[in-house]
């Protein structure tokens, strides 16, 4: 019976376990550090260090006082402190509000599908629009032209007067 027990705890897959336990963070310090998969360690970003998960890991981390939950992605071994399940990156902390605590009890699941939020066919109140790019290039270049011969082209007017009597006077010297 104790072997039947064993058996079943330890061969359940990782994904449908969830441990509690208590997490810590790293100090903003700890940002362009190597972490064990060799990435750099970024204070805003969402990752943690875990003993076990493999690299890579998407893990659901809940903060069991506020409720608040987060999902991190596994970059570095650890905590290397005793009764500590998880070590959390700066950022991941500061979105389960754990800062002020230091060390908080949380919930810890593996995520295996990620599905981004989405809002499906729902009225967002913004206008559509429908651009032509044809009649907008052309009525820039209109514009780019129109700005080009009007402003420039009064002091050019001049010159181009100038230029004129000049081959007029060169022509009459031949």
């Amino acid at each position: 019976m104790l072997t039947a027990v064993l058996f079943v705890f330890c061969f359940t897959s990782v994904g449908a376990q969830s441990r509690r336990g208590r997490a810590s963070f790293y100090s903003k310090r700890a940002t362009g550090a190597r972490s064990a998969s060799g990435e750099r360690i970024h204070h805003d970003s969402l990752t943690c260090a875990h003993r076990t998960y493999p690299f890579g890991t998407r893990l659901k981390v809940t903060n069991l006082r506020n409720g608040k939950s987060v999902v991190v992605r596994v970059t570095d071994r650890g905590p290397h402190s005793r009764g500590r399940i998880i070590d959390l990156s700066y950022g991941a902390a500061r979105a389960l509000g754990m800062l002020s605590q230091g060390i908080a009890m949380v919930e810890v699941e593996r995520v295996d599908r990620l599905m981004v939020p989405y809002r499906d066919e729902e009225e967002t109140g913004m206008p559509d629009f429908e651009f032509n790019f044809e009649e907008m290039q052309q009525s820039f270049l209109k514009e780019m032209m129109h700005a080009k011969l009007n402003v420039p082209l009064k002091n050019k007017g001049a010159s181009l007067k100038n230029r004129e009597e000049r081959i007029k006077k060169t022509e009459a010297h031949r």
